[in-house]
């Protein structure tokens, strides 16, 4: 990319610049708590009356508020701290850059590549290690199980949701929503706006910190605390610090949403 920022300017713009621990839970809070009432409260009352299929799309809906949010807190913090939301301030302070060398600090495309490696651990985690652990993790903690009208997996067993689903177009188009917001809401905040301030609290394991909040911050599907922290901290946060660029979270968290919106195209185009 032209006109990037110089590394080591961009180090000096962040000292004397570090958020306070209470900054860091605050901002924290303005994500998890809408989420949480979102998932739990608003989603809930909204379904009540209606048929498993719509209440888990209406749960998508009222979840994809909380991501939609969170991309707008995204800008608001850049307008508070850099003046403007032009693209070059936004690019700068949410360093949505090329990925820069950990021992040079200059911008290197062939960098690029350790996306592939990173959306593997992403994935080996998802499909080899979530079995295992979220059944743990709701064994010590019955009470974080997933409610039954929460997901979508025990609704696929159902000849007619699936044919329901069928040439549901809009049903397409509330997952392109949602994954969107869902990358660009998540990632812009906290790996973004959030992760370049957090050294001043954290030191050299503001990454894992970083991770940790994000896993909590999932307070609308507690069920997968433990089985998601692996790849919130290892394949997300510590790519976007060690190569100082947002885009790399942004395109492994994002391979996921692909994945996906794959298969929900195959169910609405009958193949499944």
């Amino acid at each position: 990319m032209e006109n990037e920022p110089n590394a080591q300017a961009d180090v000096a713009a962040e000292i004397g610049k570090q958020y306070s621990l209470a900054k860091i839970l605050g901002i924290w809070a303005l994500a998890a708590v809408p989420m949480g009432i979102l998932g739990w409260v608003v989603a809930p009352a909204l379904s009540a009356d209606l048929d498993p299929l719509a209440a888990a799309t209406t749960r998508l809906w009222a979840l994809s508020v909380g991501l939609i949010w969170q991309f707008i807190l995204s800008m608001i913090i850049v307008r508070r701290e850099a003046g403007d939301l032009r693209w070059a301030t936004i690019r700068r302070r949410l360093r949505l850059n090329t990925p820069r060398n950990p021992n040079s600090g200059k911008p290197q495309a062939r960098l690029w590549l350790w996306v592939v490696p990173f959306v593997g651990i992403f994935f080996l985690s998802g499909v080899v290690l979530a079995p295992k652990l979220e059944p743990l993790w709701v064994s010590l903690f019955p009470f974080l199980a997933e409610p039954p009208s929460f997901g979508f997996g025990s609704l696929l067993e159902s000849p007619d949701i699936m044919a329901r689903l069928v040439g549901n177009w809009g049903f397409v188009a509330l997952i392109v929503l949602q994954s969107v917001f869902n990358i660009f809401g998540e990632e812009f905040l906290f790996r973004g706006a959030l992760l370049p301030k957090m050294n001043g609290v954290f030191g050299k394991w503001d990454w894992v910190a970083n991770g940790l909040l994000f896993t909590l911050y999932h307070v609308h599907q507690p069920w997968g605390f433990l089985s998601t922290w692996i790849e919130d901290i290892f394949a997300i946060a510590f790519p976007a610090k060690r190569f100082r660029s947002t885009w790399m979270a942004i395109i492994i968290h994002g391979a996921q949403s692909v994945f996906y919106l794959f298969i929900v195209l195959g169910l609405v185009l009958g193949f499944a």
